[in-house]
């Protein structure tokens, strides 16, 4: 099988600190990617390794068959879209939803190129998509967090990538605006057939439509495969040092 991420063996460090040990993982193209565990787990180390920007001690990484270096990273990366925790734009800045949103289409159009028409047709299109047509014109900065976190997606979504890198994307947001996000990523993940890594240590906050899973704890693969597998009060416990009931959802997939 060919698989479209494949890391073997990686090790990846922070200065002194060693973030990720020696974890292999292979995700095949099309997948819903669960990675759960307690903070400071590695869960957004292994989203900077994928991205193109851990720091890689040791083992290798292959992405769309390729494997990454700095020759070919610039190029990996304009395939794969990337959701923050929170958006990484100052929100006193004079900027329009639109322009953010724009921002996506830079690593394809170049940064000395003005967007055409085709790009302007892809930001009207996400835009409606993730439901922000009408906050087009606003200032960034005057938006609810559930409202810029639709931002983030469809900036990330600007890029048409091939893989979707969501770091808990429904972290401070209220349970109403959670809910928008979680059938947002569901719904983007049915249209543009995506292959999505979904980071969280919240159970309750998996989209229906999560197929697999990776627990990680203090850096370390514990285990990965199907979510049906992988979710049992046995290994979520072992992953949270106390009893940990799996959630209470019908996966699909």
């Amino acid at each position: 099988m060919k698989w479209e991420i494949a890391i073997k063996n990686a090790t990846v460090s922070y200065r002194e600190n060693i973030a990720l040990k020696n974890i292999s993982l292979n995700i095949k193209q099309g997948s819903f990617v669960a990675v759960v565990g307690p903070n400071g787990a590695g869960k957004t180390t292994l989203l900077t390794l994928i991205n193109g920007l851990g720091r890689l001690q040791s083992g290798t990484i292959d992405i769309f068959g390729m494997r990454v270096n700095k020759k070919n990273i610039n190029r990996i990366r304009k395939d794969i879209g990337y959701v923050p925790q929170h958006i990484l734009i100052d929100p006193r800045m004079p900027i329009s939803v639109y322009d953010v949103v724009m921002l996506g289409r830079c690593g394809r159009i170049g940064l000395f190129r003005n967007p055409g028409k085709d790009d302007h047709n892809i930001i009207d299109e996400v835009c409606e998509h993730v439901g922000i047509t009408h906050l087009k014109n606003k200032p960034i900065g005057h938006l609810s967090g559930g409202e810029q976190q639709k931002v983030s997606l469809a900036r990330a979504l600007a890029q048409r990538p091939k893989i979707l890198l969501l770091d808990e994307p429904t972290a401070n947001l209220d349970p109403r605006a959670q809910n928008e996000i979680i059938d947002l990523i569901e719904c983007i993940y049915k249209k543009e057939s995506l292959t999505i890594i979904f980071v969280t240590h919240v159970l309750g906050q998996l989209p229906k439509v999560c197929s697999d899973a990776v627990l990680l704890k203090n850096g370390r693969i514990i285990t990965s495969g199907s979510i049906h597998m992988v979710f049992t009060k046995e290994l979520l416990s072992e992953v949270y040092d106390f009893a940990v009931e799996p959630p209470c959802m019908k996966m699909v997939g």
